[in-house]
């Protein structure tokens, strides 16, 4: 396990108290699980993703993670319509592990709420919530 000055957490994205995070991509938001997340479950062996398509309120469930220790819900961060998924994760999933903010994003969202995503934490209040 990683100590938490340890952790990869970019200033460019949002973050939630369930760990995952968003990033505005100019009109779609990217998703998936924070560095610390994919620490805490281990190596990840398979993602569970929803359909193009699919829409979600902000707080539902939109997939899983299955590592060696644990299967964990996702939940979206805001609500919208997911426009795509990462379909390289079906081959790799552990591309989560390896880079969380990049090649392990989750998810792509055609956001309904644009001000949802302001209102979730930057780094500082995530960091914040970590250290407890």
């Amino acid at each position: 396990m990683k100590e938490i000055s340890e952790m990869k957490l970019p200033d460019n994205v949002k973050y939630t108290d369930d760990h995952e995070w968003a990033k505005d991509e100019g009109g779609n938001v990217k998703i998936g699980i924070t560095d610390y997340a994919q620490d805490q479950l281990g190596d990840i062996v398979f993602v569970e993703m929803p359909e193009v398509g699919a829409t979600y309120e902000k707080g539902d469930e939109f997939g899983t993670v299955e590592s060696v220790k644990a299967v964990s819900e996702l939940f979206m961060p805001i609500c919208g319509e997911i426009v795509a998924i990462n379909e390289g994760l079906e081959d790799a999933p552990e591309q989560v592990n390896s880079d969380p903010y990049d090649g392990g994003w989750m998810i792509s969202v055609k956001p309904s709420d644009t001000g949802e995503l302001d209102a979730l934490m930057d780094k500082a209040a995530y960091l914040d919530m970590l250290k407890g």
